[in-house]
């Protein structure tokens, strides 16, 4: 069996490599020649997996390792045969700790309390229901908004969007979607931004195309917005540069990227490969994570501010910071070379760990501060 797998991936050749033989490249150099005699197709989001790609090829199955498939046609797959997976939930934990690390610095910048702020919550699948869950273990005030799954449950919960409007925070967690009535594509539009309450601070951490870039310049410039945090861009790698420096954090795509993440992900696909082809699986997630580095803290409840010690300790694990320093480095890059570099910074992306690796000792347990912190995911010690 011949599998072409992009090279981000992590450990993806190790892995494969106990059903065939593996040939890894960039995942923007996955073309039609590549992967004409190819069985096995295993990409992440940025290669656009359709009839351009695949005609005439023989491949009988492709992956794609991320919990987003926007970048498959996956009707095309479904009229040829061909068969497919994606990594629904790998990544989701990844990308609800970026945004509690990114919620943590906005407002440590502007110095504001989090304690009964409310927070809009647009599109609760795998990343936004987790998102919901840390934010109310840090005492936000939660509101959601997902038209599909109010329809298919019925639960009053799911509110209109215009009912998130007067929210001190607005987090995108949506799929890219163009067409129907659930379409996502700017939908934080020149309209929505207008609606939304003076002083909103503002996350995206889903996809670029939901957000339109220059509705979003220009209630930055009215002065609208107390800050923005994005993860993701429209038109990648070729980002907005002005954005970026209009942005309060920006980061390069990065969100779901944490090591946990991107090996879940592989496991999960393959494992559906290995059933697809009627193969069994050598390899398990336990096989490929390492020890973290930093597997234990302390924290001291009466050392400070409650919400500084949070900081402190997301910081201690993952600094979104680094990330957002590393992203602005792209302006000194010529032109020509940016796109390069952003994907550059993805594919050699650092090892960042999960909140859960790290366990952490408050002397009190029962404390405000060892409630928030294992509510956002670190484990808790007893000694």
């Amino acid at each position: 069996m011949k599998i072409i797998a992009d090279a981000n991936i992590p450990f993806v050749a190790e892995c494969f490599s106990s059903i065939g033989e593996v040939i890894t490249v960039g995942g923007r150099e996955i073309t039609r020649d590549i992967i004409a005699d190819v069985d096995v197709l295993l990409v992440r989001s940025i290669t656009q997996v359709n009839a351009d790609l695949l005609a005439g090829s023989n491949v009988r199955f492709a992956a794609t390792a991320t919990i987003g498939f926007d970048h498959v046609d996956i009707d095309f797959l479904r009229r040829n045969h061909i068969g497919f997976t994606s990594a629904p939930g790998s990544n989701a934990n990844s990308a609800a700790e970026y945004v509690i690390a990114g919620l943590l610095e906005a407002c440590h910048k502007c110095d504001i309390n989090l304690e009964d702020q409310s927070i809009g919550i647009i599109g609760v699948g795998n990343v936004g229901s987790r998102v919901a869950k840390k934010c109310s273990a840090l005492g936000m005030r939660v509101y959601l908004n997902d038209p599909p799954l109010r329809r298919q449950t019925g639960e009053v919960k799911y509110l209109p969007l215009k009912e998130l409007y007067d929210c001190d925070f607005i987090t995108f967690h949506t799929p890219l979607t163009f067409e129907g009535i659930d379409k996502t594509y700017h939908l934080a539009d020149e309209g929505f931004f207008k609606s939304l309450k003076k002083g909103c601070v503002f996350v995206n951490a889903s996809r670029g195309g939901v957000v339109d870039s220059e509705a979003l310049k220009t209630v930055i410039q009215s002065g609208r917005m107390k800050t923005v945090v994005l993860d993701v861009w429209e038109n990648e790698p070729n980002i907005d540069m002005e954005l970026l420096e209009m942005v309060d954090i920006g980061t390069p795509h990065i969100a779901g990227y944490s090591l946990d993440g991107k090996i879940s992900g592989m496991i999960m696909i393959y494992k559906a490969v290995c059933e697809h082809f009627g193969l069994s699986p050598k390899y398990g997630i336990e096989d490929f994570l390492p020890e973290p580095v930093i597997s234990q803290l302390r924290r001291e409840p009466s050392t400070g501010n409650e919400q500084r010690a949070l900081l402190d300790a997301v910081r201690k694990i993952y600094d979104i910071r680094e990330d957002d320093n590393r992203l602005r480095q792209i302006a000194e890059k010529p032109e020509d070379k940016r796109g390069e570099y952003f994907d550059g910074l993805r594919k050699k992306y650092h090892v960042r760990r999960e909140f859960q690796n790290t366990k952490v000792f408050v002397e009190d347990r029962n404390s405000a501060l060892a409630k928030k912190l294992e509510g956002i995911g670190f484990t808790m010690s007893e000694k």
